[in-house]
C-alpha cells in the first residue's frame, strides 16, 4: 500500500479487536503509527467467532458500490495470504449454493447470470456432478441446479485476527484485552483528545477507531453521536467429529454448512435465526440446526454438538457499512459492517490510508459515517 505523505505523530485505539479492528490496526502499526489495542474481551473471540465467515460477493448484489467492495475484498484476502502466510485462517476452494422449489431456484439461476456479466465466474452444475467432482458426501438430488462460486472462500476468522494483532504488535502496537472503554475525552476544538479505559488509566490519543461491532453504537454515543443500528441476532453451532466429511462453505436448502478446521463443522441458518425471539433455548437451536444438516450430510449424524453462541450482527440502520471519519468530531473514525468477514482486508487498508494520509477513497464513497443525520 503506498499512502503517500504518512502522518506519522497518530497515536490510534483501536476499540474492538475483531476482524475489522485488527485489520485496521495492522494497516496502521505497519505504516508507522502508534497503535493500542482496546477490547473488553479477547481479540476476535466476539462476533468474528460466531460468523459463518464466507468471504464472498455473490450475495451482495442489492448496489454496485457494494458488490465492488466485496469483490475489492475478495481480492484484498488473497493478498493478505500472500503477504501473511495462509496458514490456519484461509481456506479458498469455492461455495455451493442450491435450492429446493422452483422460485428460489429461479431466482438463484438468475443471480448466477447477472454475477457472469460482471465477470465474476460462474458455474452451474447438476447435483450428480457435485457429487461426483467436488462433494461426495453430499445428499443433492442428480438434477437439481447447484451454482459454484470457485473464487469464493471461508476465513477461520479467531486465527486470522491473531495473526494481524501479533503482526502488529511486532510494529509496536499495544494491547489492552478484558478492559472496557468508558469514556471517550475532546478538547476544546472538538477534536479526540483522551480514552477512559475502566481499570482506571487514561489513554493519551488523537485518533479512536469505532470497530466495537454489536456496541459501535454505545461507543459512538460518547461523543454524543448517533449510530443507528439494526438488531439482527444470529446463533451458529459448531459441531465435532472425527473426520470432516466437507470440503467447501454452501448453502443448502434451510440451512448453512462449512468446515472450521480438522474436526468440526459450522451450522447456520436464517430460519432457525427467526426463532431466536421466540424464547427458544440455544440447545434446541443447536438441535434444529444439527438437524437440518444431518439431512443434506448424513456423515453428520453421529457428530456431537460442541457449542453454540448466539450473538447480535454489526449491521448499521440502512444495512450497510459504516467506514470513514465523521467531521465533526475530529479524529474519530468508524468501521462497522456486517460483512467484516469479506471486507476486513480491504476496510483495513483503506481506512488505514485514510487516516494516515488524509485523503478518503472513492470506493468508500457510498459508506460515509455522514450519511446518518445526527
Amino acid at each position: 500500500m503506498r499512502i503517500g505523505s504518512v502522518k506519522r505523530s497518530r497515536r490510534v485505539a483501536v476499540i474492538g479487536v475483531g476482524i475489522l479492528g485488527a485489520s485496521v490496526g495492522w494497516n496502521l502499526s505497519r505504516h508507522g503509527a502508534e497503535v493500542v489495542f482496546i477490547d473488553a474481551g479477547q481479540p476476535g473471540e466476539g462476533v468474528t467467532n460466531w460468523s459463518f465467515s464466507w468471504v464472498n460477493a455473490s450475495n451482495k448484489t442489492e448496489r454496485r458500490s457494494y458488490f465492488d467492495l466485496n469483490v475489492a475484498g475478495m481480492a484484498a484476502h488473497r493478498e493478505l495470504a500472500g503477504t501473511i502466510g495462509p496458514d490456519s485462517w484461509w481456506y479458498p476452494g469455492g461455495h455451493l449454493r442450491w435450492a429446493d422449489d422452483p422460485a428460489a431456484e429461479a431466482k438463484l439461476l438468475e443471480t448466477a447470470e447477472l454475477l457472469a456479466t460482471r465477470d465474476y465466474r460462474v458455474e452451474v452444475c447438476k447435483g450428480a456432478e457435485v457429487r461426483r467432482r467436488l462433494e461426495p458426501a453430499l445428499v443433492v438430488p442428480g438434477e437439481v441446479s447447484v451454482v459454484f462460486y470457485p473464487d469464493e472462500a471461508w476465513v477461520h476468522g479467531r486465527h486470522l485476527v491473531g495473526r494481524l494483532v501479533d503482526r502488529a504488535a511486532e510494529f509496536g502496537a499495544e494491547r489492552r484485552y478484558g478492559i472496557s472503554v468508558c469514556d471517550i475525552g475532546v478538547g476544546a476544538d472538538g477534536s479526540i483528545r483522551t480514552v477512559a479505559l475502566s481499570d482506571g488509566s487514561s489513554l493519551d490519543v488523537n485518533v479512536v477507531v469505532n470497530a466495537a461491532g454489536p456496541s459501535a453504537s454505545w461507543v459512538a454515543g460518547l461523543i454524543a453521536r448517533h449510530l443507528p443500528m439494526r438488531r439482527e441476532p444470529g446463533a451458529v453451532t459448531r459441531v465435532g467429529c472425527a473426520q470432516v466429511p466437507i470440503h467447501r462453505a454452501m448453502h443448502a436448502p434451510h440451512i448453512e454448512i462449512r468446515p472450521d478446521g480438522d474436526a468440526s463443522v459450522v451450522l447456520h441458518s436464517r430460519e432457525i435465526d427467526a426463532l431466536i425471539d421466540t424464547g427458544e433455548a440455544p440447545a434446541e437451536l443447536a438441535r434444529l440446526l444439527h438437524e437440518s444438516a444431518r439431512h443434506v450430510v448424513p456423515e453428520l449424524s453421529d457428530a456431537r454438538i460442541a457449542e453454540t453462541q448466539v450473538a447480535d450482527r454489526p449491521i448499521p440502520g440502512d444495512g450497510f457499512p459504516s467506514v470513514g471519519a465523521v467531521p465533526s468530531v475530529p479524529g474519530y473514525y468508524e468501521a462497522v459492517s456486517h460483512s467484516g468477514i469479506t471486507l476486513g482486508p480491504v476496510i483495513g487498508r483503506l481506512l488505514a490510508s485514510e487516516i494516515l494520509s488524509g485523503r478518503p477513497d472513492d470506493m468508500l464513497a457510498d459508506f460515509r459515517p455522514e450519511r446518518f443525520p445526527q
